[in-house]
């Protein structure tokens, strides 16, 4: 009989699935260099963590590999893995063979519109995170995820706390009379 850990995830892809033990809940970062193929320095790859509505990881999957400077990732694959695994959310991340973290012009573009097209299916985009073979960055962490994904920089939440402090505790109205 075998008995599969609490912690094991697995890669869904067609009928494959490749299953793998994570001993850290919740980092992205190590999970995903637990996973990532030998590869790094030489050739880059495109992975997602597909996330249940707890934000948990389902699985991952490779979506796409290319050569030493690039990468062509086709969203549609990106959204038909994840509606295949009943995810709610991905986090979406490749390596820079280069060693550079910097996101690209190309990095940015491909962030916003798998953003904007889960938007239309209700997968929500957690974090972006490009991966070298020493660093990493993370869109999330830099602050670039929009603000309706649910990523709020502690600026902005004061800011809306300070303008809430402001407001009357009982909204003013008018009845009908006038009074």
């Amino acid at each position: 009989m075998n008995i599969i850990p609490r912690n094991t995830i697995s890669s869904v892809l067609g009928n494959r699935i490749r299953k793998i033990y994570w001993e850290k809940d919740g980092d992205a970062v190590n999970l995903l260099r637990s996973v990532w193929s030998d590869q790094m320095q030489y050739r880059e790859e495109f992975v997602i963590l597909l996330l249940n509505r707890a934000n948990r990881v389902l699985g991952f999957t490779l979506i796409s590999k290319g050569g030493t400077a690039g990468n062509v990732v086709d969203t549609k694959m990106i959204f038909q893995i994840a509606l295949k695994a009943n995810a709610s959310g991905v986090i979406l991340s490749h390596n820079h063979p280069s060693g550079n973290t910097a996101p690209s012009k190309a990095d940015i573009s491909l962030t916003k519109k798998v953003i904007s097209g889960g938007k239309l299916m209700e997968i929500s985009v957690q974090d972006h995170i490009i991966l070298t073979e020493e660093s990493q960055y993370s869109f999330a962490d830099n602050g670039l995820m929009p603000f309706e994904q649910g990523y709020i920089s502690i600026q902005k939440y004061k800011c809306c706390t300070q303008i809430k402090s402001r407001l009357p505790s009982k909204p003013a109205f008018r009845t009908r009379g006038g009074t």
